[in-house]
């Protein structure tokens, strides 16, 4: 039986490196559709004492992350349901088109590709990173640009009009770096469109206390944000607010939108 990876664990909270964290509760991913051998399903949540953060106490190994990456659910492959999500994302791109220039539109983590697909209608150049190669591949025969390679070490030399990052901040281990990474690829008073669980809404509490939250218990999730944390967060890293609404694409969710400074 392959062993299981204990996860790196955080040196302190996250987003703002405090070590008072206390842990508030336990989930586990074993029953999640793509759990893995190598994942240690136990899921410790810890609450941050200082930013009030919520954040698991660490983060998987590259080689557990490779394992999980060769893996995906059918319905977020590349052209996965294609007409349902062309009407989510519309909405999506609508609500990003207020305030963004046509050019060149970069999805981080772009799944099912449904979002590229409609910002090309309005008249966007569609550009996507995954860290899953079987995606990438998928994306580029579909006839759009495509790149296995880390946010971290991508590079546009004119900047992007627009970057998504929908469902993707609350994987990545240090999301202040990976907001730091989207303020350097986007140009002047480019946008940036977020989207994930709503931690802090009526909704999540609901789902609490009906004990039917699945978050807990997502087995690529490293974080849970609240509005005000997010925002404070893309403020600190150069970003100004400019739209708050309700996702459509997964349960209990926000987008909100910011322009760089």
């Amino acid at each position: 039986m392959t062993p299981f990876r204990p996860r790196i664990l955080f040196q302190g909270c996250p987003l703002c490196q405090s070590d008072a964290a206390r842990f508030i509760r336990q989930g586990n991913s074993s029953a999640h559709p793509l759990y893995n051998p190598l994942v240690d399903p136990v899921m410790n949540w810890m609450e941050c004492g200082n930013c009030s953060h919520v954040f698991t106490d660490g983060y998987y190994a590259s080689e557990v992350y490779a394992a999980l990456f060769n893996t995906v659910l059918d319905k977020r492959k590349p052209g996965a349901d294609f007409e349902s999500q062309r009407y989510v994302s519309a909405r999506m791109v609508e609500k990003v088109a207020r305030y963004a220039s046509l050019g060149r539109w970069l999805d981080i983590g772009f799944g099912n590709g449904s979002l590229l697909f409609t910002a090309q209608e309005w008249g966007f150049d569609p550009v996507g990173i995954d860290l899953r190669p079987g995606h990438v591949e998928e994306l580029k025969r579909l006839g759009v640009e495509a790149h296995c390679v880390d946010l971290a070490d991508f590079r546009e030399p004119d900047g992007f009009a627009v970057i998504s990052m929908a469902d993707v901040l609350e994987h990545m281990p240090f999301p202040r770096k990976a907001l730091g990474d989207a303020y350097r690829l986007l140009r002047p008073h480019g946008v940036l469109f977020t989207s994930m669980p709503h931690f802090n809404c009526a909704a999540w509490k609901l789902l609490d206390a009906n004990n039917a939250n699945p978050y807990w218990n997502e087995i690529e999730h490293l974080h849970n944000f609240s509005r005000q944390r997010l925002c404070q967060l893309a403020e600190e890293a150069g970003f100004s607010f400019l739209h708050y609404g309700v996702s459509e694409r997964y349960r209990v969710c926000m987008e909100v939108i910011f322009r760089r400074d």
